[in-house]
Formats: C-alpha cells, sequence, structure tokens
C-alpha cells in the first residue's frame, strides 16, 4: 500500500512540476574540494549467453481476396 501512495504522490508532483513555468533568477557556483581518493574498480562478470540460430527462407502465403461494396466502405456499422 506504501508503494502505491509513493507512486501516487511522485506521479502528483511530476504532473504539478510539469504544469510549472521556472525562470532562473540567479547563477549558482560549485563549491571548491580538494578531494584525495583511490582508485577504484568496477565488478566483472562472466555472462554466458545463449546461442541463437538465425535463418531466412522464402515462403509464399496465400491471401484470401476481400470484396468491398463501395456503397458501405466508409460507413460506419450499426452499434
Amino acid at each position: 500500500m506504501r508503494k502505491l501512495m509513493s507512486f501516487a504522490l511522485v506521479g502528483t508532483a511530476a504532473m504539478g512540476l510539469a504544469a510549472c513555468d521556472v525562470e532562473q533568477t540567479k547563477e549558482g557556483d560549485m563549491p571548491e574540494v580538494d578531494v584525495d581518493v583511490k582508485e577504484g574498480s568496477l565488478p566483472e562478470y562472466d555472462v554466458d549467453t545463449p546461442d541463437v540460430d538465425v535463418k531466412m527462407e522464402e515462403k509464399t502465403v496465400e491471401v484470401p481476396t476481400v470484396e468491398v461494396d463501395e456503397a458501405d466502405a466508409g460507413a460506419p456499422g450499426p452499434n
């Protein structure tokens, strides 16, 4: 139930923000930061994918002939 409420609130907020007109009134600055860190590493994965055999062959398909009365061609049917 909480997830549903969260999605509803996020959706409502997104719709509210989409209807807003936003203008920048002042330029921003990023702070100067001196950070000393060690290099990181990305995880490695060994992935075995399935083999896919794709073949192409030409086929002939019989298509039925459809007859249409021109008087009824654009008219909507009875509902």
